[in-house]
């Protein structure tokens, strides 16, 4: 039997009543101890970033011949964060999949704050940050332009494109809600925040056809961009000659484990705010249980693709190919991230096969944890073992991060939290406009 997408059949107002005042509702204290410890987080993130452009990024652990570390790890695994809450809102938009409605402006703000942590690090990773701009591809006198050869200045373009038509995409959409809270605030200054945020809305069918129209926009304009900016972050590995990075499967198989990491993150946020919140009639059973079958299907997709990674590297008959897969992967320097990464990326997730598994809420945040813990594990073996063990044995290193590294990494995520915590408190997280048509129209089905 079908599992319902709403559960009972609420009224209009009961569902405003229900969605909107999670907005003004008043906090427990153990909330904003979570923000403090959060906020905390961040300003340790904003003490390491200080140091390193005063000091330098020899503070990092990087250096020959592991030129890229943590910085372009953690930049890989914040953009991959990003990509289900896209894939959500504008893939299953186009495809009418109405399960989506409940929890896309969740993953939609999720996107947003994974690609802000991700932004910092290549920034900062080249050395002298003030010079960024350098990368934009702008009319200059001096005749200094980027390397269009390059795949790092298409990094640039892609995550700006992709960062700018997700924040349109997502503001569009809470439009509607902007006006309900607009409407239902209970002070005047917040009615005239919402007011303006709304921008005039007032719900005519004139103004929701026209909605209509850009948001399908959006969304097919985002559709694409999901393969196309972890295509081109995979690039800046596949046009190497490194020993385990010039693989033609790397764009496919970024995109599939970015997917992949980004509903286990969907997951790994979505189950504490559905209960905080008392939300089980609208984040229902069968969110919870088709995000969990999305993670399936794109962990077979993985474990594939690592075979497929295996299997090419044996067969070309390149000693330093089949070095670095089957001996310095494994049994070499750090080989137990490597297992971490099999283990969480390719073992745990089979758990996943069973319903009674998938209806634990308990067990799938501790799966959804662990799968981003592989997910980042992935990224660490994939960047960082490949340039520790590369052809001349006399230049190899076994790379250890320092403090700053993990600092940094620990004050990403707490920025994360802490942005995503903000929303929380200020935007309607569940899409009243769209939990209300879903509503009518389930009830016209029935009828």
């Amino acid at each position: 039997m079908t599992q319902p997408l709403l559960l009972g059949r609420p009224t209009d107002e009961a569902l405003s009543e229900q969605l909107l005042s999670v907005v003004w509702k008043p906090r427990s204290r153990l909330w904003w101890a979570a923000f403090a410890l959060a906020g905390a987080g961040t300003a340790l993130l904003a003490t390491t970033i200080v140091y390193t452009i005063v000091t330098g990024v020899g503070v990092w652990g990087n250096n020959i011949p592991v030129g890229w570390a943590f910085g372009i790890i953690n930049f890989v695994f914040w953009v991959g964060i990003g990509h289900a809450g896209t894939f959500i809102s504008a893939i299953l938009l186009l495809l009418e999949q109405h399960w989506r409605t409940s929890i896309n402006r969740f993953a939609e703000a999720m996107t947003l704050f994974a690609v802000i942590q991700a932004g910092l690090y290549p920034v900062l990773h080249l050395g002298r940050p003030w010079f960024a701009y350098w990368l934009v591809p702008y009319p200059s006198t001096l005749a200094v332009w980027p390397q269009y050869k390059s795949a790092l200045p298409w990094d640039a373009a892609a995550i700006f494109t992709y960062f700018t038509v997700s924040l349109v995409f997502w503001y569009v959409g809470l439009l509607p809600d902007f006006a309900a809270l607009r409407d239902r605030a209970p002070d005047r200054r917040r009615r005239i925040v919402y007011g303006i945020l709304s921008l005039g809305w007032r719900g005519s069918a004139h103004a929701y056809r026209h909605y209509r129209i850009l948001y399908g926009l959006l969304a097919g304009l985002a559709t694409p961009l999901v393969v196309s900016v972890h295509s081109i972050v995979s690039s800046d590995f596949a046009t190497a000659l490194v020993p385990g990075w010039h693989a033609t499967i790397f764009p496919p198989f970024f995109v599939a484990g970015a997917i992949f990491s980004g509903f286990a993150m969907v997951l790994t946020l979505l189950i504490p705010a559905r209960r905080i919140f008392r939300l089980e009639n609208v984040v229902t059973e069968r969110h919870i249980d088709n995000l969990s079958k999305l993670t399936l299907v794109t962990s077979l997709i993985v474990v594939y693709a690592y075979i497929i990674e295996w299997f090419a590297a044996w067969y070309s008959g390149a000693d330093y190919e089949i070095y670095q897969y089957f001996v310095a992967r494994p049994f070499g320097p750090n080989a137990a991230v490597f297992w971490v990464q099999i283990v969480c990326n390719a073992l745990v997730p089979q758990l996943l096969w069973s319903s009674r598994v998938r209806r634990s809420t308990v067990l799938l945040w501790i799966i959804s944890i662990l799968v981003n813990v592989g997910m980042w594990c992935e990224r660490f073996v994939i960047i960082v073992m490949s340039l520790q063990r590369e052809f001349i044995p006399s230049g190899w290193h076994a790379y250890r991060p320092t403090w700053v590294d993990v600092s940094m990494f620990a004050g990403t995520i707490s920025f994360f939290l802490l942005l995503f915590m903000i929303f929380l408190r200020l935007f309607p997280f569940i899409p009243v406009a769209e939990v209300k048509e879903l509503n009518h129209e389930l009830s016209k089905e029935e009828h």
